[in-house]
């Protein structure tokens, strides 16, 4: 591991592998960690690069609160000091918003961008479930607020990700990452921009795109997901059969699958 100095933050960055370069970008409230199940297979194709962003786990933090386009300018930031440009991103959830915004404005960044439900609320804004959602946000941050990231982490898991149970499920590692990263997916949600999508700035996006939803995930996503395809000019799209938000955790064989191939029939890439 290594720290790569970007913007101002120090990022803690994992590589592995050899080959075209290949960046993760992680969602809200983990950190590298979570793509371990199927990081040591692409690294049998690729060049591998894993990292917490800024607030996670091992890196550092600004001052002030971040923005979205802070994480943006922080990925950017970390393909070029790293000499990975142009790179494959293959981003999840939060990391996806990130990854969209960033190659809509620096597209020379990208060979590829492989991203799996970003929750760009405001493209389902019509669905009642994300009113639900945004209703049942505001006690974890609530709990946040009061220095209770234990309380708010499993109050995340059990009443907006996963369902009642679930923290009980998870391996104290996942939880101990849940409850360390809390203050920062508040400081996400601070952004006023968070969820918003700019499909303006997504139709001006050239490079190739498969977006990926799971089709035991909420709806909504498949809604998000729909409307940036037909802003983003040629992108495909992919259900992930079985497979719910973190398709990387639950059936890492299926999902390195889908991104070697999807890699592979990229025109740029060969």
């Amino acid at each position: 591991m290594a720290e790569v100095e970007v913007n101002g933050v120090r990022l803690l960055v994992e590589e592995s592998g050899e080959g075209e370069s290949l960046v993760l970008v992680h969602g809200s409230w983990d950190d590298r960690q979570v793509w371990a199940l199927i990081e040591k297979h692409l690294a049998r194709r690729f060049r591998v690069i894993s990292y917490d962003r800024r607030g996670h786990a091992g890196s550092g933090d600004s001052a002030e609160p971040g923005s979205r386009r802070d994480d943006e300018d922080d990925l950017a930031g970390l393909i070029e000091a790293l000499g990975l440009a142009p790179a494959n991103v293959v981003a999840s959830s939060f990391g996806t918003s990130i990854a969209l915004g960033l190659v809509a404005r620096r597209p020379e960044l990208f060979r590829s961008l492989c991203g799996h439900e970003p929750p760009l609320l405001s493209l389902a804004a019509d669905d009642p479930v994300v009113a639900e959602v945004s209703e049942a946000l505001r006690p974890v941050l609530d709990l946040i607020e009061r220095g209770e990231a234990e309380a708010a982490a499993r109050e995340f898991i059990e009443k907006v990700a996963v369902g009642p149970g679930a923290w009980q499920m998870m391996t104290a590692e996942e939880r101990a990452s849940l409850v360390a990263n809390a203050e920062t997916f508040a400081d996400e949600q601070r952004d006023p921009e968070w969820a918003d999508a700019d499909l303006d700035a997504c139709s001006r996006i050239t490079v190739p795109v498969l977006l990926t939803h799971g089709d035991q995930s909420p709806p909504f996503f498949s809604k998000i997901i729909a409307q940036l395809a037909e802003a983003i000019e040629g992108a495909e799209v992919r259900t992930l059969p079985g497979a719910g938000h973190v398709p990387h955790m639950t059936h890492p064989a299926e999902y390195v699958a889908v991104v070697n191939q999807f890699v592979a029939g990229c025109p740029s890439a060969c």
